[in-house]
């Protein structure tokens, strides 16, 4: 058995089929990823992601810590609550994590980390935090609900009952987060729809989660949360990038903060060799024959070699669609091995859906 979130016990209460995702036990679908998906795409879906960290740093020189942390540049938040979506890197360039930072106040900031890497992401935070005199501290008290779909705002609205809080979250404009009696709320998420992510108590959790399902809004699964976020051409750690790989062959290059030039992060000159060297990219592909995409599938282009690093059956697009590292001058026709045949894709630029639209 593994580790289990407070909401573990509702999961179960609503027929979830439960897997293990970097040892917790979660839910991958409530009887169907297929319906899932197109809920969050058309009306409002929630999913469990405490198995996710929050960590707040503390400090006066929090700002400076962070600003040397992280490839993007905090200094970009000009006011509280802002938030900014950035790698944390390795001295080699290479991807420790892909985290969101939001910046509360002069000496605190809050961040989220992946599952799977929460404790090294902790220990290289720690050792690098020393200097900054940070305080790291995991809030491994809290929960957090991630609503989504075009309806999300408004359901999860409905249920404050005071209206100044109700007045704050629906004025927060994306990327944006607020602090309320109860609960961490951010305009953010992961499946290229509107919404929320709401951090709050175990016990304040479980109320909200049953308050939601009450609105209307359906319980989803790993499974389709994995669909959503790779049609929104969200890269997913461990897949699309890892400590092998850097924010500018996965595509997040946009995330990396070159100005100003007197600012040092760590990784800083790995990737100042490595934009001048660059040869792999990431692409989005859409098969042309027969099959179903798959990570680590070769890749084949006049070229050179690549790979899939994530693919699957897009329930939006009705089709097979994928992210792929190839060579930085891959054309716009390649090929995929999928069982020992060379089935033809195309490569187009990602996202694939936002906002329920098609865009590819």
């Amino acid at each position: 058995m593994g580790q289990q979130t407070p909401l573990y016990p509702l999961h179960v209460r609503e027929g979830a089929r439960l897997v293990d995702f970097a040892g917790w036990d979660m839910p991958v679908n409530y009887g169907s990823q297929i319906e899932e998906h197109h809920a969050v795409r058309t009306d409002a879906g929630m999913f469990d992601v405490s198995h996710m960290t929050a960590v707040d740093l503390r400090g006066v020189r929090v700002r400076d810590f962070l600003r040397y942390l992280l490839a993007n540049d905090v200094a970009k938040l000009s006011a509280p609550g802002k938030a900014l979506y950035s790698c944390m890197l390795n001295p080699q360039g290479g991807i420790i994590d892909d985290l969101i930072t939001y910046g509360m106040a002069q000496d605190w900031f809050r961040t989220v980390v992946n599952a799977g890497t929460t404790e090294k992401d902790v220990a290289w935070m720690r050792e690098h935090a020393q200097r900054f005199g940070v305080e790291v501290v995991p809030r491994r008290d809290l929960c957090i609900i991630a609503v989504q779909g075009p309806h999300a705002r408004e359901k999860a609205a409905n249920l404050l009952s005071d209206g100044q809080a109700r007045h704050k979250v629906l004025a927060l404009k994306p990327f944006e987060a607020v602090e309320l009696d109860f609960a961490f709320v951010a305009r953010t998420g992961y499946t290229g729809e509107d919404g929320f992510e709401v951090m709050l108590d175990g016990k304040s959790a479980q109320d909200l989660w049953q308050q939601l399902l009450n609105e209307g809004v359906r319980p989803c699964g790993l499974g389709a949360r994995d669909t959503l976020r790779l049609e929104a051409g969200m890269c997913l750690y461990g897949q699309d990038m890892n400590e092998d790989t850097t924010p500018l062959e996965s595509g997040l290059g946009w995330t990396v903060a070159f100005e100003p030039a007197e600012r040092d992060f760590i990784g800083r000159q790995a990737l100042a060799r490595a934009r001048q060297l660059g040869s792999r990219k990431l692409v989005g592909l859409l098969l042309e024959g027969q099959g179903v995409l798959r990570a680590h599938q070769a890749v084949r282009g006049d070229a050179g070699q690549g790979e899939v690093t994530s693919g699957t059956f897009s329930p939006t697009l009705k089709r097979s669609i994928a992210l792929a590292r190839v060579p930085k001058d891959c054309g716009e026709r390649v090929e995929v091995n999928i069982r020992d045949k060379w089935v033809p894709a195309r490569v187009v630029k990602y996202p694939f859906v936002r906002h329920g639209q098609i865009l590819v």
